[in-house]
This record gives C-alpha cells, sequence and structure tokens, in this order.
C-alpha cells in the first residue's frame, strides 16, 4: 500500500471511530452497557467493511483503471447490502443492544463516507502523470502540434 493510501486511509478511520467512540459513550449513558458494546461493535463492523473496500477499490485502480468506476459501483452497492445484513441478522440478539448497534452502523458509515469525501477532495492527486524530459537540460521538447 502507498503511503498516500495509507494516509486516505488513515483520514477515513480516524474521524469514523471518533463517531464510534461518542456513539459508544451515548449508547452507554441512555442503554446501559450494551448499548455501549453495540456500538462499539458496529463502528468496527463499519471501519472493517468500508477499510476492505477501500483497499481493494485501490489496487483495483493500479491494476485495471478502466474497472475503476465499475468496481466503485458494484463495491459500494455490495457493502451497503451487507451492512442491512448485518442489521437483519442481529436485530433480535441478546449480545447488545439492537438499535444502538443499528443506529450507529448508519451513523459510522455516513461519517465514513463524509471523511472519505473530504480527503479525496483535499488530496493533491495528479491527472497527467508528469513525463521525464528524454533529452535532459538543454534540450527543447518536441513539437507534435501540426506543420502547417
Amino acid at each position: 500500500m502507498r503511503s498516500d493510501d495509507a494516509r486516505s486511509l488513515l483520514h477515513t478511520a480516524v474521524p469514523t471511530a471518533a463517531v464510534g467512540a461518542i456513539a459508544a459513550i451515548v449508547s452507554g449513558v441512555v442503554v446501559g452497557g450494551k448499548g455501549a458494546v453495540g456500538a462499539v461493535v458496529a463502528t468496527l463492523v463499519v471501519i472493517l467493511f468500508m477499510g476492505i473496500g477501500s483497499v481493494v477499490l485501490q489496487r483495483t485502480a493500479r491494476s485495471m483503471p478502466h474497472l475503476f468506476q465499475m468496481m466503485g459501483l458494484v463495491l459500494y452497492t455490495t457493502q451497503i447490502l451487507l451492512l442491512f445484513v448485518f442489521v437483519a441478522v442481529f436485530r433480535d440478539t441478546t449480545l447488545f443492544h439492537p438499535k444502538a448497534f443499528a443506529i450507529t452502523l448508519v451513523a459510522a458509515t455516513l461519517a465514513w463516507i463524509g471523511a472519505q469525501t473530504r480527503a479525496h477532495m483535499k488530496a493533491k492527486i495528479l491527472y497527467v502523470e508528469p513525463e521525464a524530459s528524454k533529452g535532459g537540460k538543454g534540450e527543447k521538447p518536441e513539437n507534435t502540434g501540426s506543420s502547417s
């Protein structure tokens, strides 16, 4: 993983973890210990799913750039569907408070998407790869325009 990819991942995971910590505190105060556990589990699920998705998307962008947009759409749709599956599976659990889990899952997902958007907007991404000059310092670049 390149350093700018790791930095982007860090800039999205940290705000998501902060939102999860706030949700755990609020859930712990409002619902009790099971609410705090539900919020922590939801935060970990979001960071895990979205983090794996980001890594897969970054590798796809490097190896198959022509599939990047399609892969992004498929990946985000799959992630949202898996999060819905998690909510449905743990709807009647006694391990933690399901409503605290579901609300934190939504809040952490929105925090991840917002932080990812912000990180992408602030990143200095080159749109064109600069090409090193072929001859050295003193030579002029070739004229590739029309000769007329």
